[in-house]
């Protein structure tokens, strides 16, 4: 052999050894990687129960995107690994397949009716890595074009003008951190930044000619900035606030062109609201007038018809989501068919005005497309879901349970709201074990949705399962919103302690055997509840979750980076890191010695794989047999079907093994 190749093959030798010697498990851990997912210390999964979750985890749903000019709906669905770009045309007609990519889409974007092009947009990323790119698909030649500039920026939010000549986006191209709004000239193909001021910015709506976009700076979910920005000249007008922030939601203009209206919990008429409500403003007559203050919850959405004689908006009244059309200008209730008690997504007028699509979800069936024809008050269902070919008759809707906690509002105890799937069978032993469910955000909201998991679970295995909004969950008013935020962290965490007492005094629950599971922050939080509460929680499911907020905030995608500090608190302050050495799992990992699954995507740009990572070798450094999945092609969460079967099937076989047993 020539020198130069013997000493090469030497070099490539150590370096292999090398490599392999540092992917080595660490001793006592059982790795096996199956094409792009490494699982450790997680047995085989049973043959049979992987044959009695088949139908649980073959059921479907489908998800309203908008109205196509021939009158059709395009709707996302999954027939095969990921959810994609749909279209049916009558009610219970066939769903069309239009998009066929082994990531899934989202973000669809149909033109609207006046527009000379005929298709949609639709955005995908790869790998879970949420550099999402925007594509256009042409109905007339079938053709897909990439939009945006295909590297590692992050496009989203896809917003069409009036007449479809333009595409107005959020996009980080710029500079990789701040999220910028950037329109298209669709006939020209020519894309420019029109908000270039820093921070994360959206486009809300055109006006009917199409020379203004109503723009919104994001702050946290209490403080955003609505403004104007003129298209000719670039000039960027914010508006005032009452009380100097506020949340808004949606922001549309009027179909005179002039007065808007939207959604926000600013003081209105000098007097402080808690709730989000709906909003008219005239700004030449300094004109306001709130639409929806009889409604003391939280307005969620709305959506204008395209005639200008119909708005549509929802409301979020604990959890149940309710469905409001007015008659425009003067504001009129219309009356409209009753609906199944549950959630309301994808609401959008048809190009004609006369008709009214959402997507309908209930906790006893899936996400389905209906449609309601205004004039006749009547409800149409367009698409029927599969359920694996299981009894839906048979699902537990739950039921909305308070408990009380540690601190106390007008002199009575503080009560926090919690979803109840009680299991229908009568339970094994005289009482169920429970698992905890713990929504992420935090600035989110668990709500009585469609989950198999939950079936399952209170179905199969006689598993009570408790679905709680700590503090700091959205949709029960801004002062909730915010209690949890920065040093008072833990405070969410003592709701979960509370739960656990309130678990002890009910007859039918069996206060030994609970389990917490939760995803992000949620995942942040069964880590900190096992800290807490070591020996009253058996075992906890981690998916996605923080481990330590300053490793967090510092490895977090820099676009996001200052959006997670408004909530979190800021890393680079010392009172607030002495804060996050103190409450973080991973410097406590020591306290947690219940058995412990960490579920984790590697492309994660909201929660770094490195999160997982740390806090598997810190727990297991307690003689803990840590189980630990990854998934080389996933992000934030598991979204191909196969990927999200085989966490779900080791998730149940680790509740038999730790829960159950």
């Amino acid at each position: 052999m020539h020198r130069k190749h013997a000493l090469f093959l030497s070099i490539l030798v150590t370096v292999c050894a090398a490599a392999s010697a540092a992917d080595a498990p660490p001793a006592g851990v059982q790795r096996d990687v199956v094409g792009t997912r490494t699982s450790e210390n997680i047995p085989e999964i049973p043959a049979a129960l992987l044959e009695q979750l088949n139908r649980y985890q073959n059921t479907r749903g489908a998800g309203v995107a908008g109205w196509t000019k021939d009158g059709c709906l395009l709707i996302s669905t999954r027939f095969a690994e990921t959810a994609q770009a749909h279209r049916v045309c009558q009610p219970m007609g066939m769903r069309e397949q239009l998009t066929f990519y082994p990531e899934p889409v989202n973000g669809l974007a149909p033109v609207p009716m006046a527009s000379k092009q005929d298709g949609f947009v639709f955005a995908k990323d790869v790998g879970g890595n949420e550099f999402s790119q925007l594509y256009w698909f042409d109905f007339g030649t079938r053709d897909i074009t990439l939009l945006t500039d295909g590297k590692r920026s992050q496009n989203n939010g896809a917003l069409f003008s009036d007449d479809g000549a333009q595409l107005a986006y959020s996009s980080t191209a710029r500079n990789g951190k701040d999220t910028d709004v950037w329109v298209r000239d669709i006939k020209s193909g020519a894309v420019r930044p029109v908000v270039t001021e820093g921070g994360s910015w959206s486009a809300m709506d055109f006006s009917p000619d199409g020379k203004q976009l109503l723009v919104m700076k994001y702050v946290s979910a209490s403080e955003m900035y609505p403004g104007l920005v003129d298209l000719a000249s670039g000039k960027l007008e914010l508006f005032p606030v009452d009380g100097g922030k506020a949340a808004f939601g949606g922001f549309k203009f009027a179909p005179d062109g002039k007065s808007v209206y939207y959604i926000s919990d600013e003081p209105f008429e000098g007097k402080p609201r808690e709730f989000q409500t709906l909003r008219w403003h005239d700004p030449a007559t300094h004109a306001f007038r709130e639409l929806s203050a009889d409604i003391p919850w939280d307005v969620e959405s709305l959506d204008i018809s395209d005639d200008g004689r119909y708005l549509a908006y929802t409301t979020n009244e604990g959890g149940i989501q309710r469905l409001h059309v007015l008659t425009l200008p003067d504001h009129r209730p219309v009356r409209l068919p009753e609906l199944p008690v549950g959630l309301i997504g994808g609401v959008s007028f048809s190009p004609d005005g006369k008709r009214l699509a959402l997507t309908l979800n209930t906790a006893t069936s899936p996400s389905d497309a209906y449609v309601i024809d205004l004039a006749g008050a009547k409800l149409a269902r367009w698409t029927r879901s599969e359920v694996g070919g299981l009894d839906a008759s048979k699902f537990v809707a739950p039921t909305l349970v308070r408990f009380p906690t540690f601190d106390r509002v007008d002199g009575k105890p503080r009560t926090i709201p919690a979803f109840y799937y009680k299991p229908s069978k009568p339970a094994k032993n005289g009482k169920y074990p429970v698992v905890i469910n713990i929504h992420g955000g935090p600035e989110s909201q668990a709500l009585p949705n469609f989950s198999p998991n939950a079936q399952f679970l209170a179905n199969e295995l006689g598993v009570a399962v408790l679905v709680p909004n700590v503090r700091g969950s959205s949709g029960y008013g801004k002062t909730y919103l915010t209690l949890d935020n920065a040093e008072k962290r833990e405070d969410s965490v003592k709701d979960i302690g509370a739960l656990l007492d309130w678990i002890a005094k009910q007859p039918e629950l069996d206060a030994s055997r609970v389990g917490v599971q939760g995803g992000s922050y949620g995942g942040y939080m069964v880590l900190a509840s096992l800290m807490h509460y070591p020996q009253r929680i058996k075992a906890g499911v981690d998916i996605v979750g923080i481990s330590h907020f300053g490793t967090f905030l510092n490895n977090t995608e820099s676009y996001r980076r200052d959006l997670r500090r408004a909530e979190y608190g800021d890393e680079r302050d010392p009172k607030m890191k002495d804060v996050f050495d103190r409450i973080s799992p991973l410097n406590n990992a020591s306290k947690i010695t219940s058995p412990l699954f960490v579920a984790q995507g590697r492309n994660d740009p909201r929660v770094p794989y490195t999160e997982a990572e740390q806090i598997v070798k810190a727990v297991r450094g307690n003689g803990q047999p840590v189980w630990y999945l990854l998934y080389a092609d996933e992000g934030h969460g598991f979204q191909k079907k196969a990927n999200a079967d085989y966490y779900g099937a080791a998730a149940i076989l680790f509740w038999q093994k730790n829960l159950l047993d």
